[in-house]
Protein backbone atom coordinates (compact mmCIF):
# COMPACT_ATOMS: atom_id res chain seq x y z
CA UNK A 1 0.00 0.00 0.00
CA UNK A 2 1.34 3.32 -0.92
CA UNK A 3 1.79 5.73 1.73
CA UNK A 4 -0.25 9.35 0.78
CA UNK A 5 1.38 12.23 1.47
CA UNK A 6 0.46 15.95 1.24
CA UNK A 7 2.29 18.99 1.72
CA UNK A 8 1.01 21.75 3.97
CA UNK A 9 -1.62 23.72 2.48
CA UNK A 10 -0.17 27.37 3.57
CA UNK A 11 -1.52 29.43 0.64
CA UNK A 12 -5.05 28.55 1.57
CA UNK A 13 -4.85 29.36 5.04
CA UNK A 14 -2.62 32.38 5.34
CA UNK A 15 -3.88 34.34 2.39
CA UNK A 16 -7.44 34.67 3.59
CA UNK A 17 -6.54 35.96 6.84
CA UNK A 18 -3.39 37.93 6.77
CA UNK A 19 -2.58 36.52 9.80
CA UNK A 20 1.16 36.30 10.32
CA UNK A 21 1.89 34.88 13.41
CA UNK A 22 0.07 31.82 12.27
CA UNK A 23 1.70 31.50 8.76
CA UNK A 24 5.11 31.36 10.84
CA UNK A 25 3.48 28.65 13.07
CA UNK A 26 2.45 26.63 10.06
CA UNK A 27 5.97 26.95 8.44
CA UNK A 28 7.91 25.76 11.51
CA UNK A 29 5.39 23.02 11.62
CA UNK A 30 6.20 22.30 8.16
CA UNK A 31 10.56 22.44 9.10
CA UNK A 32 9.96 20.02 11.65
CA UNK A 33 8.47 18.02 9.14
CA UNK A 34 11.57 18.23 6.84
CA UNK A 35 14.03 17.70 9.17
CA UNK A 36 12.19 14.59 10.41
CA UNK A 37 11.95 13.20 7.07
CA UNK A 38 15.27 14.68 5.47
CA UNK A 39 16.93 12.59 8.83
CA UNK A 40 15.40 9.31 7.28
CA UNK A 41 16.67 10.03 4.02
CA UNK A 42 20.08 10.64 5.18
CA UNK A 43 19.83 6.94 7.17
CA UNK A 44 18.77 4.88 4.34
CA UNK A 45 21.52 6.90 2.14
CA UNK A 46 24.23 5.44 4.69
CA UNK A 47 22.72 2.23 4.74
CA UNK A 48 21.88 1.62 0.95
CA UNK A 49 24.14 3.95 -0.75
CA UNK A 50 20.67 5.70 -1.80
CA UNK A 51 17.42 6.95 -0.24
CA UNK A 52 13.81 5.47 -0.61
CA UNK A 53 12.21 7.06 -3.65
CA UNK A 54 9.27 7.78 -1.62
CA UNK A 55 11.11 9.47 1.38
CA UNK A 56 13.24 11.58 -1.06
CA UNK A 57 10.03 12.84 -2.43
CA UNK A 58 8.79 13.38 0.70
CA UNK A 59 11.91 15.95 1.50
CA UNK A 60 11.74 17.41 -1.82
CA UNK A 61 7.45 18.06 -1.41
CA UNK A 62 8.18 20.06 1.82
CA UNK A 63 11.31 21.80 1.15
CA UNK A 64 9.52 23.27 -2.14
CA UNK A 65 6.54 23.71 0.49
CA UNK A 66 9.01 25.72 2.65
CA UNK A 67 9.78 28.18 0.16
CA UNK A 68 6.21 28.66 -0.90
CA UNK A 69 5.53 29.15 2.88
CA UNK A 70 8.64 31.51 3.41
CA UNK A 71 7.18 33.74 0.58
CA UNK A 72 3.76 34.02 1.29
CA UNK A 73 5.23 35.37 5.07
CA UNK A 74 7.47 37.50 3.22
CA UNK A 75 4.61 39.45 0.93
CA UNK A 76 2.33 39.58 3.75
CA UNK A 77 4.94 41.34 5.72
CA UNK A 78 5.74 43.52 2.97
CA UNK A 79 2.28 44.48 2.71
CA UNK A 80 1.90 45.32 6.17
CA UNK A 81 4.73 47.59 5.91
CA UNK A 82 3.82 51.38 5.93
CA UNK A 83 6.65 53.91 5.47
CA UNK A 84 6.98 56.93 7.47
CA UNK A 85 5.43 60.22 6.19
CA UNK A 86 7.71 62.53 8.09
CA UNK A 87 9.61 64.16 5.29
CA UNK A 88 11.25 67.38 7.15
CA UNK A 89 9.06 69.04 4.88
CA UNK A 90 6.58 72.20 5.90
CA UNK A 91 3.19 70.55 6.36
CA UNK A 92 1.56 73.07 4.32
CA UNK A 93 3.89 72.93 1.60
CA UNK A 94 3.46 69.20 1.57
CA UNK A 95 -0.12 69.30 1.36
CA UNK A 96 0.32 71.70 -1.87
CA UNK A 97 2.38 69.90 -3.61
CA UNK A 98 0.54 66.50 -2.82
CA UNK A 99 -3.15 69.01 -4.34
CA UNK A 100 -0.73 70.38 -7.04
CA UNK A 101 0.78 66.77 -8.21
CA UNK A 102 -2.90 65.43 -8.18
CA UNK A 103 -4.35 68.07 -10.40
CA UNK A 104 -1.31 67.23 -12.77
CA UNK A 105 -2.05 63.41 -12.44
CA UNK A 106 -5.78 63.66 -13.23
CA UNK A 107 -5.94 66.57 -15.88
CA UNK A 108 -2.72 67.60 -16.79
CA UNK A 109 -2.89 71.03 -14.91
CA UNK A 110 0.51 71.95 -14.95
CA UNK A 111 0.35 75.34 -13.30
CA UNK A 112 0.36 74.05 -9.40
CA UNK A 113 3.34 71.83 -9.60
CA UNK A 114 5.27 74.46 -11.84
CA UNK A 115 4.82 77.02 -9.12
CA UNK A 116 5.40 74.98 -6.45
CA UNK A 117 8.87 73.64 -7.48
CA UNK A 118 9.18 77.13 -8.13
CA UNK A 119 9.06 78.49 -5.13
CA UNK A 120 11.52 75.20 -3.74
CA UNK A 121 13.72 76.39 -5.99
CA UNK A 122 13.77 73.11 -7.79
CA UNK A 123 15.89 72.37 -11.27
CA UNK A 124 15.12 70.17 -14.26
CA UNK A 125 11.48 69.81 -13.50
CA UNK A 126 10.28 71.51 -17.08
CA UNK A 127 7.57 70.26 -19.09
CA UNK A 128 9.52 67.84 -21.35
CA UNK A 129 11.78 66.91 -18.44
CA UNK A 130 8.50 66.10 -16.11
CA UNK A 131 7.67 66.87 -12.39
CA UNK A 132 8.92 65.63 -8.82
CA UNK A 133 6.77 63.53 -7.29
CA UNK A 134 5.78 64.75 -3.75
CA UNK A 135 8.27 63.64 -1.18
CA UNK A 136 5.72 61.42 0.64
CA UNK A 137 5.61 59.42 -2.67
CA UNK A 138 9.33 59.42 -3.13
CA UNK A 139 9.47 58.23 0.48
CA UNK A 140 7.29 55.58 -0.02
CA UNK A 141 8.65 53.99 -3.15
CA UNK A 142 12.35 54.50 -1.73
CA UNK A 143 10.95 52.50 1.35
CA UNK A 144 9.58 49.73 -0.51
CA UNK A 145 12.23 48.76 -2.49
CA UNK A 146 14.52 48.74 0.20
CA UNK A 147 11.87 45.33 1.74
CA UNK A 148 11.55 44.40 -2.01
CA UNK A 149 14.65 44.33 -3.33
CA UNK A 150 17.08 42.58 -1.41
CA UNK A 151 20.93 43.85 -1.77
CA UNK A 152 19.91 47.59 -1.55
CA UNK A 153 18.26 46.57 1.85
CA UNK A 154 22.34 44.90 2.64
CA UNK A 155 24.40 47.65 0.59
CA UNK A 156 25.39 51.56 2.02
CA UNK A 157 23.12 53.68 0.02
CA UNK A 158 23.86 57.05 -0.81
CA UNK A 159 21.55 60.30 -2.04
CA UNK A 160 23.22 62.61 -4.55
CA UNK A 161 22.42 65.68 -6.92
CA UNK A 162 24.82 64.92 -9.56
CA UNK A 163 25.14 61.88 -12.21
CA UNK A 164 28.49 60.58 -10.98
CA UNK A 165 29.26 59.87 -7.50
CA UNK A 166 33.82 60.08 -7.13
CA UNK A 167 34.44 58.19 -3.85
CA UNK A 168 38.19 57.76 -2.70
CA UNK A 169 39.35 54.75 -0.92
CA UNK A 170 42.10 54.00 0.84
CA UNK A 171 44.01 50.91 -0.92
CA UNK A 172 46.82 50.85 1.68
CA UNK A 173 47.72 52.47 4.54
CA UNK A 174 50.77 54.54 5.14
CA UNK A 175 53.83 52.33 6.17
CA UNK A 176 55.21 52.05 9.65
CA UNK A 177 58.14 50.77 11.34
CA UNK A 178 60.00 49.67 14.43
CA UNK A 179 62.97 52.10 15.76
CA UNK A 180 65.13 52.64 18.78
CA UNK A 181 65.07 55.56 20.93
CA UNK A 182 67.87 57.32 19.22
CA UNK A 183 67.04 55.81 15.69
CA UNK A 184 67.18 57.81 12.82
CA UNK A 185 63.46 58.14 11.41
CA UNK A 186 63.43 57.44 7.68
CA UNK A 187 60.14 59.27 5.66
CA UNK A 188 57.57 56.17 5.02
CA UNK A 189 55.45 55.47 2.08
CA UNK A 190 52.35 57.54 1.80
CA UNK A 191 49.09 56.12 1.37
CA UNK A 192 48.08 54.77 -1.66
CA UNK A 193 44.36 55.81 -2.19
CA UNK A 194 42.43 55.28 -5.79
CA UNK A 195 39.16 56.84 -7.27
CA UNK A 196 36.01 55.15 -7.62
CA UNK A 197 33.12 56.33 -9.57
CA UNK A 198 29.72 55.67 -9.71
CA UNK A 199 27.43 56.72 -12.59
CA UNK A 200 23.64 57.32 -12.10
CA UNK A 201 21.49 55.46 -14.87
CA UNK A 202 18.05 56.33 -15.28
CA UNK A 203 15.12 53.45 -14.76
CA UNK A 204 12.19 53.61 -16.02
CA UNK A 205 8.52 52.49 -15.91
CA UNK A 206 5.29 53.60 -17.78
CA UNK A 207 2.21 52.48 -15.82
CA UNK A 208 -1.46 53.71 -18.33
CA UNK A 209 -4.79 54.34 -16.72
CA UNK A 210 -7.99 55.67 -18.57
CA UNK A 211 -9.76 59.13 -18.09
CA UNK A 212 -12.13 57.35 -16.14
CA UNK A 213 -9.51 55.99 -13.45
CA UNK A 214 -8.36 59.47 -13.09
CA UNK A 215 -11.50 60.97 -13.22
CA UNK A 216 -12.63 58.95 -9.83
CA UNK A 217 -12.19 60.69 -6.76
CA UNK A 218 -12.00 57.83 -4.56
CA UNK A 219 -8.84 56.42 -6.47
CA UNK A 220 -5.48 57.22 -4.54
CA UNK A 221 -3.51 58.70 -7.55
CA UNK A 222 -0.15 58.61 -5.17
CA UNK A 223 -0.55 55.28 -3.93
CA UNK A 224 -1.62 53.63 -7.08
CA UNK A 225 1.64 54.97 -9.19
CA UNK A 226 3.99 53.70 -6.08
CA UNK A 227 1.90 50.52 -6.67
CA UNK A 228 2.17 50.15 -10.44
CA UNK A 229 6.20 51.23 -10.10
CA UNK A 230 7.69 49.94 -6.56
CA UNK A 231 7.84 46.11 -8.23
CA UNK A 232 9.15 47.15 -11.60
CA UNK A 233 11.87 49.17 -10.43
CA UNK A 234 12.93 46.87 -7.74
CA UNK A 235 13.05 44.10 -9.75
CA UNK A 236 14.92 45.48 -12.72
CA UNK A 237 17.03 46.96 -9.49
CA UNK A 238 17.60 43.19 -7.55
CA UNK A 239 18.81 41.47 -11.15
CA UNK A 240 21.40 44.97 -11.88
CA UNK A 241 23.21 45.14 -8.39
CA UNK A 242 23.74 41.18 -9.08
CA UNK A 243 24.64 41.02 -12.85
CA UNK A 244 23.88 44.62 -14.32
CA UNK A 245 27.22 45.18 -16.61
CA UNK A 246 27.63 48.64 -16.05
CA UNK A 247 26.10 49.71 -19.44
CA UNK A 248 23.27 51.81 -18.76
CA UNK A 249 22.70 50.25 -15.35
CA UNK A 250 24.66 49.85 -12.65
CA UNK A 251 26.76 46.98 -12.04
CA UNK A 252 26.47 43.90 -10.36
CA UNK A 253 29.04 42.06 -7.98
CA UNK A 254 28.83 39.39 -9.99
CA UNK A 255 29.89 41.17 -12.79
CA UNK A 256 33.48 41.50 -11.65
CA UNK A 257 36.52 39.48 -12.50
CA UNK A 258 36.46 36.89 -9.55
CA UNK A 259 39.79 34.76 -8.92
CA UNK A 260 40.60 32.51 -6.20
CA UNK A 261 41.35 33.33 -3.01
CA UNK A 262 44.83 32.67 -2.60
CA UNK A 263 45.32 35.22 -6.03
CA UNK A 264 43.29 38.03 -4.42
CA UNK A 265 44.16 41.93 -5.55
CA UNK A 266 42.52 44.75 -5.74
CA UNK A 267 39.92 45.19 -8.45
CA UNK A 268 39.21 41.65 -8.01
CA UNK A 269 36.54 39.62 -5.63
CA UNK A 270 38.39 36.68 -4.48
CA UNK A 271 36.63 33.23 -3.68
CA UNK A 272 36.84 29.74 -3.21
CA UNK A 273 35.23 26.13 -5.09
CA UNK A 274 33.65 23.58 -3.88
CA UNK A 275 35.45 21.24 -5.66
CA UNK A 276 33.15 19.31 -7.39
CA UNK A 277 31.23 20.92 -10.59
CA UNK A 278 27.94 21.90 -10.23
CA UNK A 279 27.48 20.35 -6.65
CA UNK A 280 28.72 20.20 -3.01
CA UNK A 281 30.70 17.44 -2.00
CA UNK A 282 29.71 14.57 -0.96
CA UNK A 283 31.19 14.55 1.97
CA UNK A 284 31.66 17.29 4.68
CA UNK A 285 29.59 19.82 2.97
CA UNK A 286 29.67 22.01 5.67
CA UNK A 287 34.06 22.39 5.46
CA UNK A 288 33.43 24.69 2.45
CA UNK A 289 31.30 27.03 3.98
CA UNK A 290 33.09 27.34 7.23
CA UNK A 291 36.80 27.94 4.79
CA UNK A 292 34.16 30.60 2.88
CA UNK A 293 33.65 32.14 6.21
CA UNK A 294 36.99 32.85 7.11
CA UNK A 295 38.48 33.87 3.94
CA UNK A 296 36.66 37.01 4.96
CA UNK A 297 38.35 39.24 7.50
CA UNK A 298 37.48 39.43 10.77
CA UNK A 299 36.29 43.39 10.45
CA UNK A 300 33.79 41.99 7.65
CA UNK A 301 32.75 38.68 9.24
CA UNK A 302 31.09 41.23 12.33
CA UNK A 303 28.36 42.42 9.49
CA UNK A 304 28.55 39.63 7.42
CA UNK A 305 25.46 37.91 5.61
CA UNK A 306 24.97 35.08 3.17
CA UNK A 307 23.23 35.87 -0.16
CA UNK A 308 21.72 33.11 -2.20
CA UNK A 309 18.33 32.24 -4.56
CA UNK A 310 15.69 29.83 -3.97
CA UNK A 311 16.92 27.02 -5.02
CA UNK A 312 20.31 27.38 -3.29
CA UNK A 313 18.44 27.53 0.05
CA UNK A 314 16.53 24.57 -0.71
CA UNK A 315 19.89 22.39 -0.97
CA UNK A 316 21.73 24.43 1.97
CA UNK A 317 18.65 23.35 3.86
CA UNK A 318 19.69 19.55 3.75
CA UNK A 319 23.25 19.90 5.35
CA UNK A 320 23.98 18.88 8.26
CA UNK A 321 27.58 19.19 10.18
CA UNK A 322 29.78 16.69 11.62
CA UNK A 323 28.17 16.59 14.65
CA UNK A 324 24.71 15.88 12.82
CA UNK A 325 23.20 19.54 13.35
CA UNK A 326 21.60 21.18 10.42
CA UNK A 327 23.52 24.05 9.52
CA UNK A 328 20.40 25.62 8.45
CA UNK A 329 18.47 27.82 11.09
CA UNK A 330 15.00 28.66 10.33
CA UNK A 331 14.02 32.26 11.49
CA UNK A 332 13.50 32.76 15.46
CA UNK A 333 10.42 34.83 14.60
CA UNK A 334 8.44 36.56 11.63
CA UNK A 335 9.81 38.99 9.80
CA UNK A 336 12.82 38.28 10.63
CA UNK A 337 15.74 35.84 8.50
CA UNK A 338 17.46 32.66 8.25
CA UNK A 339 20.57 31.85 9.43
CA UNK A 340 23.09 29.43 7.81
CA UNK A 341 25.97 28.74 10.30
CA UNK A 342 24.93 32.02 12.69
CA UNK A 343 25.11 34.75 9.78
CA UNK A 344 21.98 35.47 8.52
CA UNK A 345 21.49 34.48 5.11
CA UNK A 346 19.38 36.89 2.50
CA UNK A 347 17.50 35.08 -0.47
CA UNK A 348 17.87 36.99 -3.95
CA UNK A 349 16.65 35.30 -6.46
CA UNK A 350 18.95 37.26 -9.38
CA UNK A 351 21.99 34.96 -7.91
CA UNK A 352 22.09 32.27 -10.26
CA UNK A 353 21.52 28.44 -9.34
CA UNK A 354 23.99 25.44 -8.38
CA UNK A 355 25.17 24.82 -11.84
CA UNK A 356 28.76 24.43 -13.34
CA UNK A 357 31.26 26.83 -12.16
CA UNK A 358 28.26 29.00 -11.34
CA UNK A 359 29.25 31.29 -8.04
CA UNK A 360 25.73 30.79 -6.45
CA UNK A 361 26.58 32.07 -3.55
CA UNK A 362 27.80 35.12 -2.10
CA UNK A 363 29.19 36.05 1.61
CA UNK A 364 30.34 39.28 2.86
CA UNK A 365 29.35 42.31 4.50
CA UNK A 366 27.80 44.18 1.37
CA UNK A 367 27.25 47.54 3.87
CA UNK A 368 31.05 47.97 3.19
CA UNK A 369 31.22 45.63 0.21
CA UNK A 370 28.83 47.58 -2.53
CA UNK A 371 27.37 51.14 -2.71
CA UNK A 372 24.15 52.07 -4.03
CA UNK A 373 23.44 55.72 -5.64
CA UNK A 374 20.38 57.34 -5.54
CA UNK A 375 20.17 60.48 -7.78
CA UNK A 376 17.45 62.80 -5.78
CA UNK A 377 13.83 62.60 -7.32
CA UNK A 378 11.22 60.36 -8.64
CA UNK A 379 9.66 62.21 -11.96
CA UNK A 380 6.46 61.60 -13.53
CA UNK A 381 6.06 63.11 -17.35
CA UNK A 382 1.99 62.40 -17.94
CA UNK A 383 1.64 61.73 -21.63
CA UNK A 384 -2.24 61.89 -22.44
CA UNK A 385 -1.32 61.63 -26.23
CA UNK A 386 1.02 58.61 -27.27
CA UNK A 387 -1.80 55.76 -26.42
CA UNK A 388 -4.87 57.17 -26.64
CA UNK A 389 -7.77 56.63 -24.85
CA UNK A 390 -5.04 55.96 -22.28
CA UNK A 391 -2.76 58.55 -20.24
CA UNK A 392 0.82 57.03 -19.85
CA UNK A 393 2.80 57.96 -16.83
CA UNK A 394 6.75 57.86 -17.63
CA UNK A 395 8.08 57.52 -14.12
CA UNK A 396 12.32 57.90 -13.70
CA UNK A 397 14.55 57.61 -11.25
CA UNK A 398 18.32 57.72 -11.16
CA UNK A 399 19.95 54.97 -9.39
CA UNK A 400 23.90 53.70 -10.31
CA UNK A 401 25.51 50.99 -8.24
CA UNK A 402 29.42 49.15 -7.58
CA UNK A 403 31.70 47.73 -5.78
CA UNK A 404 33.62 50.13 -3.06
CA UNK A 405 35.52 47.55 -1.13
CA UNK A 406 36.65 44.26 -3.36
CA UNK A 407 37.89 42.40 0.16
CA UNK A 408 34.73 42.94 1.39
CA UNK A 409 32.65 40.35 -0.66
CA UNK A 410 33.62 36.63 -1.31
CA UNK A 411 31.88 34.63 -3.66
CA UNK A 412 31.82 30.51 -3.66
CA UNK A 413 32.30 28.73 -6.90
CA UNK A 414 30.64 25.40 -7.98
CA UNK A 415 33.63 23.89 -10.10
CA UNK A 416 36.09 21.56 -9.34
Amino acid sequence: MTEQFSTPALEIKSTGNGNVAEAFDEFMHSFEAFRQHNDDRLKQIEKRANADVLTHDKVERINHSLDEQKRIIDHMLLKKARPALDTGVSPLLSLEHKNAFDNYVRRGDEHGVRSIEAKAMSIGSAPDGGYLVPPELERDIGTRLALISPIRALATVRQVSSSVLKKPFSVEGPAVGWVGETDARPQTEASKLTELQFQTMELYAMPAATSSLLDDAAVDVEQWISAEVETAFAEQEGQAFINGDGINRPKGFLSYDSVPESEWSWGKLGGLSTGVTGAFPAADASDILLDTIYALKAGYRQNASWVMNRKTQAAVRKLKDNDGNYLWTPPAAPGQQASLLGFRLTEAEGMPDISSKTAAIAFGDFARGYLVVDRTGVRVLRDPYSAKPYVLFYTTKRVGGGVQDFDAIKLLKFAA
